[in-house]
């Protein structure tokens, strides 16, 4: 796994839907005792993880939720208002139990690993030079892959990495076009001479890596991160191990957003929990044709959105579950 080629060519060939399973739910969701659609989006969901589980019951006994961190060399653009060092101190806060994504896990019944990849050496400053080698892009991808456990009922993806959304604003303009004043936004809080930098370091990246925009894993190397690198390895490791995936705003989309370039209904077996409030994320959510869960405003990252969403995916089970039939319950269907 540490050869692009080999990475693209697994691409290329992932495992497909069980449609049998999705249909052996709709067929149960049919007869439950509700006017048949009445439950909404919590219906599909439960189609969603059967088709992925490869399953006509699913489970929800092992949630786990994966944070990334990386550092980036773009931050000496002065991109951000905080500095590179934040990454590995809230790492350290994860830790200790003291973050968001800390509480939220625990009500969502999740266990959290935090995997920090070579926090001390940021990735190539891509207004300079690509942000990462082939090889270096593999190893990340990689480290990703191997993080995700087969077994894993559902995983939920985040991040955590200084200057991560001028990556994600810089790598969606590189997969589906536009300029960086089109993607960027003010990130952890950055005035407005900090974002005119943002948006010009965003246009050098698109600038000098012109050339290796057409090809996703190419752009993901040239402009993307570690962390980044790494969802995209999960993802791609969920979907060879069935495992359902909740993807987090704006820089884990834009993570796992290569696959959808480089394979039609790659990202079928992931859902976008969360609407960021990061002014990139509706417009990648409009070029991936996806939907999130919900929208409350949040931008935190750290799958903080991603958990959150993992109490409507357990309803949603629980419904498909649970519920009584029409006949079970001895009440009248319609005529």
């Amino acid at each position: 796994m540490t050869d692009v080629a080999r990475l693209r060519e697994l691409c290329l060939n992932l495992p497909t839907a069980d449609e049998a399973a999705a249909t052996a739910v709709r067929s149960r969701q049919a007869v439950l005792t509700k006017p048949q659609g009445s439950l909404g989006r919590l219906e599909d969901i439960a189609a969603w993880l059967a088709r992925w589980q490869r399953r006509a019951m699913p489970r929800l006994d092992q949630v786990e939720i994966l944070v990334f961190a990386g550092n980036h060399g773009v931050v000496g653009q002065g991109v951000s208002p905080y500095p590179a060092a934040v990454t590995a101190q809230m790492v350290g806060n994860y830790a200790a139990g003291g973050a968001a994504i800390n509480q939220i896990a625990r009500v969502a019944g999740a266990s959290l690993r935090v995997v920090p990849l070579m926090l001390d050496t940021p990735t190539g400053d891509f207004t300079q030079t690509a942000a990462m080698t082939p090889e270096s892009f593999a190893t990340a991808m990689t480290a990703g892959f191997d993080a995700v456990r087969a077994g894993t009922d559902l995983l939920c993806l985040g991040e955590m990495g200084i200057g991560n959304t001028t990556v994600a604003a810089a790598l969606a303009a590189g997969l589906f076009g536009g300029a960086g004043a089109d993607w960027a936004g003010r990130g952890t809080g950055i005035d407005d001479a900090g974002l005119a930098r943002k948006i010009a370091a965003i246009d050098q990246g698109l600038a000098r890596h012109r050339a290796a925009l057409d090809d996703p894993l190419a752009a993901a190397a040239c402009l993307g991160g570690r962390e980044l690198a790494a969802i995209l390895g999960a993802v791609i490791a969920a979907r060879v191990h069935h495992v359902p995936v909740l993807l987090d705003g704006f820089v884990c989309s834009a993570a796992a957003a290569p696959l959808a370039r480089l394979l039609p209904g790659g990202l079928d077996h992931t859902m976008i929990a969360h609407a960021s409030a990061e002014a990139g994320h509706r417009r990648l959510l409009a070029a991936l044709g996806m939907t999130p869960l919900l929208d409350l405003g949040m931008r935190l990252g750290e799958a903080s959105g991603a958990a959150l969403a993992v109490p409507i995916v357990r309803a949603a089970l629980a419904c498909h579950q649970g519920m009584a039939s029409f006949a079970e319950a001895g009440v009248s269907d319609r005529a």
